[in-house]
């Protein structure tokens, strides 16, 4: 099993360990709640951000193995701003065995894990939603049967979410392709490191501007939101640059015969996606929901079991 002390990006486990928590995570669903590692344990939830599935997910997670957390919202703690971030790491670990961080800069991410003592996961931040990735290969492993060879097409902006599925596919030897306007890449420090586990395994990284390639043959078809939290500002200019790039159910013709329909969510009817395409024949989106329970049970296992 691979030692993970924090976890912050895909890129903290070797492309080896990736595969290995896919296949822990599918064998945590199966296996149920049989022990409770985290007895006698406590997990901070330290959210900058908003969220459904994130909080519910760790929420329950962390008590189903038998856990107990903390939850401080936004206005909770002003990292940064009322209170240096440093600080608020160095009390924090006092308390608690486990920080669990949902915050707008990545950067807030890596001076929590330098200063405190206890492991921090990444609950999503501007760069990296690696809890999300993770996710993903668990969906993926269970409806395909192998993860090895898969080919994963993700229509829209290169964000986060993008960013750890990129490196995930990658570190499991599956070819993962973008397709997006040229001025809405993956950011290069995830988007290289892909490049070099795809190298080590076989599997391979593209970046494409038409959908309709990118699709052709797909395993799966990946979107997301096409404005973030965050970029409200950018709201116009984006829907403008992604007209174009909506999945809808003739691009998901154009994939493979038993190709997958996925997004992380929350989703927005009349942008990214077509109306319906959430309750699509093919779409796993709900599953996706589910298994950030099993996927993020197993990395708070591999951190503190």
């Amino acid at each position: 099993m691979s030692v993970l002390n924090d976890f912050l990006s895909v890129a903290d486990l070797p492309a080896s360990g990736v595969a290995e928590v896919a296949e822990r995570a599918l064998e945590q669903k199966r296996q149920g709640n049989q022990t409770r590692p985290l007895e006698g344990m406590i997990v901070a939830l330290l959210f900058e951000k908003p969220s459904l599935r994130t909080r519910g997910s760790f929420e329950t997670g962390v008590r189903q193995l038998g856990g107990d957390c903390v939850y401080f919202g936004p206005d909770d703690v002003g990292l940064g701003s009322r209170e240096p971030v440093a600080d608020v790491a160095r009390v924090l670990e006092r308390w608690f065995d486990c920080i669990v961080a949902r915050v707008f800069s990545h950067d807030t991410l890596v001076e929590l894990a330098d200063r405190a003592s206890v492991p921090v996961v990444n609950a999503l931040s501007d760069l990296e939603h690696p809890c999300q990735a993770m996710t993903d290969l668990l969906t993926l492993r269970e409806r395909r049967g192998t993860l090895k060879g898969a080919k994963v097409a993700y229509v829209g902006d290169g964000n986060n979410v993008a960013a750890s599925l990129a490196i995930a596919c990658a570190s499991v030897g599956a070819k993962f392709t973008i397709a997006c306007p040229s001025t809405y890449r993956i950011a290069n420090q995830p988007w290289d490191e892909a490049h070099r586990r795809a190298e080590q395994t076989g599997g391979s990284v593209t970046w494409l501007s038409l959908p309709g390639e990118a699709v052709r043959g797909a395993d799966a078809v990946y979107t997301d939101v096409w404005v973030s939290m965050g970029d409200e500002d950018e709201s116009e200019e984006r829907l403008k640059a992604f007209r174009g790039y909506q999945v809808d159910h003739n691009l998901m013709n154009t994939a493979g015969p038993e190709a997958i329909f996925m997004h992380d969510m929350p989703a927005h009817e009349g942008e990214e996606i077509a109306p319906g395409m959430l309750d699509h024949p093919r779409s796993v989106v709900f599953e996706q929901a589910e298994n950030r329970l099993h996927a993020q049970k197993t990395i708070l296992r591999q951190l503190l079991d």
